[in-house]
């Protein structure tokens, strides 16, 4: 079972990356993907608790299987870990600061794996929790993938740009590699962030990725962590 558990994944993936089934959408049961593989319930089964281990799909017991999506109230902003002490809940909203075209540059086209020469669109946000500036975002994607993205369009969406990307370029990040590094605050950030230069702040790099782990989105986040922690999963 072990090496046929992998080709339907496989064979998953591939149905999710051509679009057969839709962001919050149910896929076939495990008896009915178990046919068009043709291989057993028990090797359907192992494939689909690997992407649910992914959170790539969504088991939700008495419904089915979903392909996962950042749509929802309580998946949109998965990957923002910041949290408030106390655990209450915040309201999170975001100010657009810039938003411009550049040409992509050696350690940024590495990393996404795009031509150097390649143009980019260069966002910079500041994100506000319960209206205190907490997250001073700097994202660049490529053009390419994102025709059509406008500043207005940004503050008209004003949530989650993951959300943005699923619903409007059909563009879904499903998983993130991070870098964590102490850092002190430059006269841009303190401004911004509303604290005194050289004030230290939690450097967050990030390399978001599609279903076939093709990188589409760098960002930095510069954090505020007097009142807040950083919380993460380990597997």
């Amino acid at each position: 079972m072990s090496l046929l558990y992998i080709q339907v994944k496989k064979r998953i993936t591939e149905s999710l990356i051509s679009a057969e089934w839709a962001p919050g959408e149910s896929i076939p049961s495990e008896i009915e993907l178990a046919k068009k593989y043709n291989v057993s319930q028990g090797t359907v089964r192992k494939a689909i608790d690997d992407l649910a281990s992914d959170k790539i799909l969504i088991r939700r017991q008495g419904k089915g299987t979903f392909v996962s999506t950042h749509n929802e109230e309580n998946i949109q902003l998965r990957f923002l870990r910041l949290t408030e002490k106390s655990g209450k809940k915040e309201n999170l909203e975001s100010k657009l600061i810039s938003f411009e075209k550049e040409k992509a540059g050696n350690q940024i086209a590495k990393s996404l794996g795009i031509n150097p020469s390649s143009t980019l669109i260069s966002i910079k946000r500041l994100l506000t929790f319960n209206g205190r500036p907490l997250i001073l975002d700097l994202i660049k994607i490529p053009t390419a993938y994102f025709r059509g993205l406008t500043p207005e369009k940004i503050i008209e969406k004003s949530g989650s740009m993951y959300r943005m990307y699923e619903v409007d370029f059909g563009i879904q990040m499903l998983h993130a590699d991070e870098k964590i590094l102490a850092v002190r605050s430059s006269k841009e950030s303190s401004t911004l962030l509303h604290v005194s230069e050289g004030s230290p702040l939690l450097s967050v790099e990030r390399l978001s990725y599609t279903y076939d782990k093709k990188p589409i989105e760098w960002r930095l986040g510069l954090c505020l962590t007097l009142d807040h922690y950083y919380k993460t999963e380990l597997e």
